[in-house]
């Protein structure tokens, strides 16, 4: 079963604004230390999705 607190496909892409890390719906879910850092996690979440997804069709 499914962990209810994991990401889903249908939540990317994330985003940073400011210091927050949001889903596709607009939920928060995480804040970093500075918005450089929600950046950077954001983007790192995104790439890593769209390998996984890359993945699944190869």
């Amino acid at each position: 079963m499914a962990d209810p607190e994991r990401l889903k496909p249908n939540d990317f892409p994330v985003h940073a604004n400011k210091k927050k890390i949001i889903k596709s719906d607009g939920e928060d879910i995480a804040e970093a230390t500075t918005p450089a850092v929600a950046e950077d996690v954001a983007e790192r979440l995104n790439e890593d999705e769209h390998r996984r997804e890359e993945d699944r069709w190869a």
